[in-house]
């Protein structure tokens, strides 16, 4: 029963990626619509990052892993290398855990 499952999601990924080079000259999209959709990922990725950040299985994540993030995001932002803002959010997370906050 799985393998047919996993061969039939991956025959519609296939098929949905292959819709988008065959229907690009057919389907023409407003200047917001193009707006949007390239606001949504954004906004997806966003939403990913704040569950992962903020929950862990079913609860809180507890405090010292958004910090840690929120440190990483600062660091990012003040266009500091990708090391240096990882490792920091890292170094803080475990700072926090280190001191008893979870």
């Amino acid at each position: 029963m799985t393998l047919p499952a996993i061969l039939l999601l991956a025959l519609g990924t296939y098929g949905l990626r292959l819709c988008g080079p065959l229907l690009h000259s057919r389907l023409t999209l407003s200047a917001r619509t193009r707006v949007l959709l390239a606001r949504s990922g954004v906004v997806l990725l966003c939403t990913m990052a704040a569950t992962s950040a903020l929950t862990t299985g079913h609860g809180f994540a507890g405090w010292s892993r958004p910090a840690g993030v929120l440190v990483g995001a600062a660091l990012a932002l003040r266009r500091a290398s990708f090391l240096v803002a990882v490792l920091a959010a890292a170094a803080t997370t475990a700072g926090l855990r280190l001191l008893g906050l979870r």
